[in-house]
């Protein structure tokens, strides 16, 4: 019998030939928001990995919401131009769907790059800018005070998704996937730890959702339908008296009336209080309850390492798609390897088929190959 890992899947209106899911990984390696060389080579090494789908990592709709001056950026047109050769070049050697996660790091911007030890950037230093946010609260002790965004600032967020969400759909991509999880801009207006207002954005459950919600109508009436829409969210801040699962089941049943077409469910990032219960598929219960409560696909992720894990993920129900990032870096042929272990088939290009192992004779499905 074939494996559910290598079952197609759809997600609204994007087919996928296989249930795996790279999921965004910021690089830190772009100028003034350009993609570099190193993207060429990174997003071009995991596109023929024989994933279903590659998800761009987290791209910010305007300047200040890049989480470190060298995120990626799609703020304008020479972004998106910059960006045109290198899903040129996936489409011409691979089949693999691809998404960009779109994103407003909010209070948790103008920081180093993780090598450099990932602190905030106050302001005044070199490299460093002013912060926005929900309200006037930063991240962590001592950090950056952001500037509580206004009706204007808001709007002008709102504005910063369309574009880049009309400037994807101009790149040929399948679908987006906005980033409202990991103590990010969107994930700071759900969570009362981060959210303080007093006006129609906060206080109230259908308050703190209310901006979300607003990005998330605006980018989905931006793009046509056939292009899949969809949230990635923390599905609790492990911290008490923070956003938790009940929450995030009733935001998961508004994008759903709204048309979102699947949730990518993770944990975290709003706190430095939180308390994490790491473990092989800490999360996956989280995507499960969403999953069961909406009907939504969801894409499960969190330690997930291994093919006969993740398979069984998905014959028990708890997810539709399995998200692997770190698992992904660690491995480029996480794919090949799993669909051996299953007995199933994957994509690899023709240029690799040599590799092909002889106890595999079908593991790239029907392959010929001559030689003089």
């Amino acid at each position: 019998m074939s494996s559910m890992l290598f079952s197609p899947v759809t997600l609204g209106p994007l087919q996928l030939p296989n249930r795996i899911a790279i999921a965004p990984m910021c690089q830190y390696s772009a100028v003034d928001g350009l993609p570099t060389d190193w993207h060429m080579i990174h997003l071009g090494g995991l596109a023929l990995s024989g994933a279903g789908l590659l998800i761009i990592e987290a791209t910010a709709v305007t300047p200040e919401g890049r989480i470190s001056p060298d995120d990626l950026g799609l703020w304008s047109d020479a972004h998106q131009e910059a960006l045109k050769p290198i899903i040129a070049a996936i489409r011409r050697h691979s089949p693999i769907k691809v998404a960009v996660q779109l994103a407003h790091a909010g209070r948790k911007a103008s920081s180093e790059v993780p090598w450099e030890g990932g602190a905030n950037i106050p302001p005044g230093q070199p490299r460093g800018w002013q912060t926005v946010a929900p309200s006037s609260l930063p991240h962590a002790e001592g950090e950056t005070v952001p500037l509580a965004l206004d009706r204007e600032g808001l709007q002008r967020i709102r504005d910063g998704f369309v574009q880049a969400a009309r400037r994807a759909h101009a790149l040929g991509l399948d679908g987006i996937e906005l980033h409202g999880a990991h103590g990010y801009l969107l994930h700071q207006f759900l969570s009362p730890l981060s959210n303080t207002r007093e006006d129609d954005y906060g206080g109230s459950l259908e308050n703190r959702m209310r901006f979300p919600l607003e990005v998330f109508d605006a980018v989905r009436a931006a793009v046509p339908e056939e292009m899949a829409v969809g949230m990635r969210i923390s599905a609790t801040d492990w911290v008490e008296g923070g956003w938790e699962i009940e929450q995030s089941v009733r935001f998961a049943r508004e994008l759903q009336a709204r048309g979102c077409d699947f949730m990518h469910v993770s944990s975290g990032g709003l706190s430095p209080l939180q308390k994490i219960p790491v473990a092989p598929g800490y999360q996956v219960e989280f995507a499960q309850r969403i999953k069961a409560e909406t009907g939504m696909p969801t894409v499960g992720v969190g330690l997930i390492t291994e093919a006969q894990q993740a398979e069984d993920i998905l014959q028990q129900g708890q997810a539709d798609v399995i998200g692997l990032a770190r698992a992904m870096l660690y491995d480029p042929r996480w794919p090949w390897h799993a669909a051996a272990q299953l007995g199933d088939q994957v994509f690899a290009p023709p240029q690799y088929w040599r590799s092909q192992p002889r106890e595999y004779k079908e593991l790239f499905g029907s392959t010929r190959l001559g030689q003089r």
